[in-house]
């Protein structure tokens, strides 16, 4: 009963047959579910534990699609959540970990600023700082520009320990190639989140609407060979990494212009990714009614 009336809300909702939808939709659910199936198992999240995650999301979404008009009532027949569950959900604190997300705020932006402030910057490469210094161009002028409300010696414990910079003859250096990844958990879970949250937000942004506002594109090729796929690989990350340095520069240029403006108000992110695998059976990104 629940999945026909989500099929009928469907319709009235786009114009569309559900029924010549559904099975297509079904299937792309599907692939994208698999790699976060296997997230959730490596983490630990079983599938009871899941569904109750997926209940309080539907209740959260429906709350704020309905605004003032939402209604534990209007959510239950919206969602198919009962409705005990749907008080119960609205009654919790569904904020995020502020702590987690002040600390690799922080790190993000004392970074992002190293990386596109002329006054931190040698030949367009972030240069080294020394720790301390009296004419302002120092590391610990670069974290207290940031915010005063974090010593220095706190964020630069925590860039060394995760391998993003180091300390040599008392100048704390940046490390390019320790940005690809993080050893710390807290932060690349914040990151996954946060980068496939708004990947996906721009991708079902454009799904529903019939006019694509958003930059969503990808180069997909198979049969190819490993070292093929070698240097395909190396290649965009050259240019990714340009672009991203590029972006990186541009955006603090602009909010170093519009912070204490009125208008102030939007927020963007931009990324690139690169996949590969083997493309037969048993891939990980693969399933059994997906047709290659």
């Amino acid at each position: 009963m629940e999945f026909f009336h989500t099929l009928a809300h469907l319709h009235v909702m786009t114009g569309r047959d559900p029924f010549s939808q559904s099975g297509l939709f079904e299937r792309a659910v599907r692939r994208i579910l698999r790699p976060l199936v296997r997230a959730l198992i490596a983490q630990g999240v079983t599938a009871p534990a899941l569904y109750r995650i997926v209940k309080q999301t539907y209740v959260e979404v429906a709350a704020e699609d309905l605004g003032a008009e939402a209604t534990d009532s209007r959510i239950n027949v919206m969602t198919g959540v009962h409705r005990r569950d749907v008080k119960d959900f609205r009654a919790r604190d569904a904020s995020e970990n502020t702590e987690t997300q002040r600390k690799v705020s922080i790190l993000l932006t004392v970074v992002g600023r190293w990386m596109s402030d002329p006054a931190y910057m040698d030949a367009g490469a972030p240069q080294a700082l020394p720790r301390f210094a009296t004419d302002g161009t120092s590391f610990e002028a670069l974290v207290q520009s940031i915010s005063r409300d974090i010593r220095p010696r706190t964020v630069l414990d925590e860039l060394t320990r995760q391998g993003i910079a180091v300390l040599e003859d008392d100048h704390v250096r940046l490390l390019l190639e320790g940005l690809v990844g993080s050893a710390d958990t807290d932060q690349k879970l914040h990151l996954f989140a946060q980068n496939l949250g708004d990947h996906m937000q721009a991708a079902v942004d454009n799904l529903l609407s019939a006019d694509p506002q958003f930059l969503e594109r990808a180069v997909f090729y198979n049969h190819l060979d490993p070292t093929s796929v070698d240097d395909i690989e190396a290649e965009t990350r050259r240019i990714g990494q340009d672009a991203l340095r590029a972006i990186n520069t541009r955006a603090a240029q602009h909010q170093a212009r519009d912070h204490d403006t009125p208008a102030a108000t939007q927020r963007f992110r931009f990324g690139v990714f690169f996949y590969r695998e083997d493309d037969g059976p048993g891939a990980k990104g693969r399933s059994e009614d997906e047709d290659r």
